[in-house]
């Protein structure tokens, strides 16, 4: 079978690619694989670093306010379509797979324009501008959310989860806590606002680390790499010092070996990181991020909430105060814990990347 895939910006759009393609190549190594990406996201750095074959597309997004940006916009789509209707002739995919991000847009809709099959991988609970678009004419949709697929035609949309839950619940990798200097019997929440950290989180944290210092369960709080210095200053300003059961470091390397050994999650309620807490029946608290496109956070935290699964603290809510009560209510209530664990695991896909790559045979072998 001969595949492009195609998703970009964030690691969002990405790592599902990824994940599948890691997968397909397992299995049928026969495959072959095609991504297509932006010149400017992410995927640049990161799908060459995984040794898959690479071709850049220059692409952006549309302004939301009237700008001239949004010419530009315009042309650099129809341009980037027809140099995908190029790539696409060159390799001869069987089929088009689409994870999401501007560069998608200009080559799915190639793809449709050749008569080539189509699939959509949407992995947010509100779809987003290009996978509406795409979605005219996609063979099939695959949703991480079962509120997504109203947004779709009747049987087009298929519930099978993040193919990104799938790697993280079937880890095999065992956590060293020595390396923070913790033990492995003591219930830990972990506190992370992904890669770059979360500069209202990271406050709010600081301004509770006097109420976490008085806890018996173990602290394990990430701020990202760039804000760590800023953190530590914080910190040493207060004049605290931590208990042995906190530790405050820039980054978590290893994150898909620690998440299955912590006990809470907490931070932000980005489309990735809930299918791998939920794969894994992590309970959490979230706290959505109020400055990506449509809200979708929100009502991504929103619906595990509504399962049980979750609490939400909104950024305007975010205090050191309520942070430190919504976490220590979790992790002091061992029943609460465990019920939001076993309703977290209902949700999770943790077979999400076979049931996507099955979606995809389905619509290539038509």
């Amino acid at each position: 079978m001969r595949i492009v895939f195609s998703g970009g910006g964030t690691g969002g759009h990405i790592y599902p690619a990824l994940a599948t393609i890691k997968q397909l190549k397992a299995t049928e190594p026969a495959t072959d694989v095609l991504y297509i990406g932006g010149e400017r996201g992410l995927e640049k750095q990161i799908v060459p670093a995984a040794n898959i074959p690479f071709k850049a597309l220059a692409v952006q997004g549309f302004k939301r306010s009237l700008s001239l940006d949004n010419v530009k916009t315009v042309y650099l789509f129809l341009t980037a379509t027809h140099q995908a209707k190029r790539l696409l002739k060159a390799f001869k995919p069987d089929v088009v797979v689409g994870t999401g991000g501007y560069v998608s847009g200009p080559v799915l809709y190639a793809a449709q324009l050749l008569h080539i099959p189509t699939v959509i991988h949407e992995q947010n609970s509100v779809v987003g501008v290009t996978n509406k678009f795409l979605a005219r004419h996609a063979d099939k949709v695959g949703v991480a959310f079962a509120a997504a697929k109203s947004a779709f035609k009747p049987a087009q949309a298929v519930l099978v989860g993040n193919p990104r839950a799938s790697e993280v619940a079937h880890s095999q990798a065992e956590f060293d806590w020595a390396n923070y200097h913790f033990s492995k019997d003591i219930p830990t929440v972990l506190i992370f606002g992904g890669s770059q950290g979360a500069l209202k989180l990271n406050q709010a944290m600081v301004e509770a680390m006097p109420q976490f210092n008085q806890v018996t369960y173990q602290v394990l709080f990430a701020t990202g790499t760039k804000r760590f210095a800023d953190v530590q200053a914080a910190l040493t300003k207060q004049g605290l010092n931590l208990a042995k059961t906190i530790q405050v470091v820039p980054y978590i390397e290893d994150m898909p070996a620690l998440m299955p050994a912590v006990d809470l999650v907490v931070g932000r309620a980005g489309a990735t990181s809930i299918a791998e807490q939920t794969a894994l029946g992590k309970p959490m608290v979230l706290i959505p991020s109020p400055y990506v496109t449509n809200d979708h956070q929100t009502k991504n935290a929103r619906s595990l909430v509504n399962a049980g699964a979750a609490t939400m603290i909104t950024e305007d809510e975010l205090t050191g105060n309520s942070l430190f009560k919504a976490i220590d209510e979790i992790m002091q209530n061992v029943p609460k814990r465990q019920l939001m664990a076993e309703e977290a695991k209902k949700l999770g896909q943790p077979d999400a990347v076979n049931q996507f790559i099955d979606l995809i045979k389905l619509v290539a072998n038509k």
